[in-house]
C-alpha cells in the first residue's frame, strides 16, 4: 500500500488530548485517566512473534540542541490509544517542552510496517504534546496485535532516551533501554491497583496501574486471554515508572460477573506482583 503524507498541525492544546475534549471527565475513580470512547470492532489478537527493540544509543549520540539541561526533568508520558480513532491507532507522546520533531521516531515506526498519516503538536503550560495516528502498512487500518502496539510503545521510548537521556532516569524502561536507570524504585504491591467496572449490558471496563517493565501489554492481553475473556479495545499509558492500562474486557459477548472479574484480578495481581518473570516478553 503507497504511504501516505503526513500532515503535521501545530495548535494550543486543550488539556492533555484534544481528542478528550468532547467526553464528560470521568468518575472519580478514573481520576487522570481520559474517558475512552465507544470500543472500536477491532480486537486486540495475540498472534506476531515479539518484536525487537534496539537499545538507544548513548549519550554522545544525542542531537545538537535537542536535549534540555535543566535541573528537574519532566515526566515521560506515552499514550497509546485504540479507541478515539476507528481507523488508526493514536500514540500521543509528551516529555515537557524537550520533545523535536520525531523524524528519527517516525522512521523506526515504519520499519516496523507502519506509517504515520497523521501528526499534531499542541502546546499548553505542560509543554508540547505530539500525537501520531498509525496505521499498517499492509493494512491501512488500526494495530491490532498486542505484540506490534509494544513494540510501537518501546520503540518511541527507545528513540526518547536516544535523544533525551536525561528522561532515562525517569522511565522504568531506563534500566533496559538507556544510559541510566531509574532513580527511585517502585514498590509493586503499593503500586499494583486492579478493578473492574460494568460499562453497559456488553462488557467491562478493567483498568490496571502497575510498574512498568518490558513487554507488559503483551502479557496483560495474554493473562486475560488465558482466562478466555476478550479485549475489545482500550488505552496503555506509559508514564515515567507506571503503566496504566484500560482494556474493555467481554466474556461470551457479555460483561464479566463477580465471580469471573475476581478470577482475573487475582490473576493479574499474582502476575504484576511477582519481582520477576520467568519468561520475557522482549
Amino acid at each position: 500500500m503507497a504511504e501516505m503524507a503526513v500532515t503535521v498541525a501545530l495548535r494550543p492544546c486543550s488539556g492533555v488530548s484534544p481528542a478528550a475534549s468532547n467526553h464528560r471527565r470521568p468518575a472519580a475513580a478514573f481520576s487522570g485517566w481520559r474517558a475512552l470512547a465507544p470500543a472500536a470492532t477491532a480486537r486486540l489478537r495475540l498472534s506476531s512473534p515479539a518484536v525487537k527493540v534496539p537499545r538507544a544509543a548513548s549519550s554522545a549520540a544525542v542531537e545538537d540542541g535537542s536535549s534540555s539541561n535543566t535541573d528537574t526533568v519532566p515526566t515521560p508520558k506515552v499514550i497509546i490509544d485504540q479507541d478515539s480513532d476507528p481507523d488508526s491507532t493514536i500514540v500521543e507522546i509528551t516529555l515537557g517542552d524537550r520533545l523535536g520533531d520525531l523524524v528519527d521516531t517516525m522512521n523506526a515506526l515504519k520499519n516496523l510496517g507502519l506509517n504515520v498519516v497523521k501528526a499534531s503538536v499542541c502546546l499548553d503550560s505542560t509543554g508540547k504534546h505530539i500525537k501520531l495516528a498509525i496505521t499498517k502498512l499492509s493494512t491501512g487500518r488500526k494495530i491490532t496485535e498486542p505484540e506490534l502496539l509494544e513494540a510501537v510503545r518501546l520503540t518511541i521510548i527507545n528513540n526518547m532516551i536516544q535523544y533525551h537521556p536525561e528522561a532515562s532516569s525517569q522511565l522504568a524502561l531506563g534500566a533496559t533501554f538507556g544510559p541510566e536507570p531509574p532513580t527511585e524504585q517502585v514498590d509493586v504491591d503499593i503500586a499494583t491497583h486492579i478493578d473492574i467496572y460494568d460499562d453497559g449490558p456488553d462488557r467491562s471496563l478493567l483498568v490496571v496501574e502497575a510498574a512498568d517493565r518490558p513487554g507488559l501489554l503483551v502479557d496483560l492481553v495474554k493473562i486475560i486471554d488465558d482466562i478466555n475473556i476478550t479485549v475489545q479495545s482500550g488505552e496503555f499509558d506509559t508514564e515515567g515508572l507506571l503503566a496504566k492500562a484500560k482494556f474493555h474486557v467481554s466474556y461470551r459477548g457479555k460483561p464479566l460477573i463477580k465471580a469471573l472479574q475476581q478470577v482475573l484480578a487475582n490473576s493479574l495481581r499474582y502476575f504484576l506482583r511477582r519481582p520477576t518473570t520467568e519468561e520475557a516478553s522482549f
